[in-house]
C-alpha cells in the first residue's frame, strides 16, 4: 500500500467516512473531526507511519493538505 493510500485510510478509519471526501477535509469541517477525532487521527497516523508527532505539529495539523506537508518533516512522502 502506498503512503498516500495509508494516509487516506487513516482519515477513513479515524472518522468512519467515505474515501471520496477525504482530500477536501479541514479541521472541524465535519462533525467527526472535533478535538477527540483529531487526537484519534494523530494516533492513527503515528501508528501507520511509525512516527511520533511533535505537539506543535499536532496543533498545526489543520487539514488534509497541511497534514501532507507536516508529514514531510518526518520523512513521510505522500
Amino acid at each position: 500500500m502506498s503512503n498516500l493510500e495509508l494516509y487516506k485510510n487513516a482519515y477513513v478509519e479515524s472518522f468512519e467516512i467515505e474515501m471520496d471526501i477525504v482530500e477536501t477535509l479541514e479541521y472541524q469541517s465535519i462533525a467527526e473531526w472535533d478535538s477527540v477525532g483529531h487526537m484519534l487521527l494523530m494516533s492513527t497516523l503515528e501508528e501507520k507511519f511509525d512516527i511520533m508527532l511533535e505537539m506543535d505539529d499536532i496543533i498545526d495539523f489543520s487539514g488534509f493538505d497541511r497534514g501532507k506537508e507536516i508529514l514531510l518533516n518526518y520523512d513521510v512522502k505522500i
